[in-house]
């Protein structure tokens, strides 16, 4: 049976250590080669109405989004994430609500509401992802849309009776995805050197969730698929896609 770690501190699993490294500039997640084509499709998504961003973070997308001219808000667990948010130029004028981004609700209604970088798996129950997609239907303006970026899960690949997978390893990083099938539950373990020969662990849950189960849960929330492509450049999206970026439109 899968063991789940519990939340370290009121931050969630992104507390002061870990949103004091999340900017990285060496980490692959913060190139501007996924952060520009990100940021150009949300702008031009949004067709100048605002747009609220779901567990926005360290601003990795809002502040050069906000610096393109659009009206960003956004909502989050973790203060120290929004600390590191309110310290980057231009992030102190985003508008930012503290809380669960399943049931926080926020004033106005937005063009799109976007959720980046397999972020709805930190969900851990399907009723809860259920609940995001509510979430964001109600803050969405009718047309609107509703716009994840996220993995595209094959645990089928796993060898037979195999529940681990090595994603990274080096000097400085190892990553490594414990899966539990029948529950679609993983935690995702980082080991990187913490000095003097020691190494920190940190161990992150996550409930991963295929594209047709997403689909159903827009549909649900009252909304249909519009666009799926494999990345942001729209590149087509095949059942070997890695990744995701999926666009619903709020029709009811």
């Amino acid at each position: 049976m899968l063991e789940v770690p519990p939340p370290p501190d009121e931050d969630g699993y992104f507390g002061e250590d870990v949103a004091s490294r999340y900017d990285d500039p060496a980490d692959p997640m913060n190139s501007p080669d996924l952060i520009d084509p990100a940021v150009a499709l949300l702008a031009e998504l949004a067709r100048g109405g605002p747009v609220l961003e779901f567990a926005i973070g360290t601003g990795r997308i809002a502040v050069p989004l906000a610096a393109r001219g659009v009206e960003v808000h956004g909502i989050e667990l973790s203060r120290a994430m929004v600390a590191q948010l309110r310290a980057k130029p231009g992030g102190g004028a985003i508008q930012v609500a503290i809380g669960d981004m399943a049931t926080t609700r926020v004033d106005g209604q937005f063009s799109i509401v976007y959720l980046v970088f397999n972020t709805i798996e930190n969900l851990t129950s399907r009723e809860s992802q259920v609940a995001c997609f509510a979430n964001a239907a109600a803050h969405l303006t009718l047309g609107g849309k509703f716009v994840i970026e996220v993995e595209n899960p094959r645990p089928e690949t796993l060898p037979a009776g195999q529940r681990f997978h090595v994603w990274d390893a080096g000097p400085s990083h190892w990553g490594v995805d414990e899966y539990d099938v029948p529950s679609q539950r993983m935690v995702s373990h980082h080991f990187s050197p913490a000095g003097d020969g020691h190494w920190r662990l940190e161990s992150v849950p996550f409930r991963y969730v295929p594209p047709e189960e997403l689909d159903q849960m827009a549909v649900r929330a009252g909304m249909r698929l519009v666009d799926r492509w494999a990345d942001w450049h729209r590149a087509p999206f095949t059942v070997q896609s890695p990744s995701h970026v999926s666009v619903w439109e709020k029709v009811s």
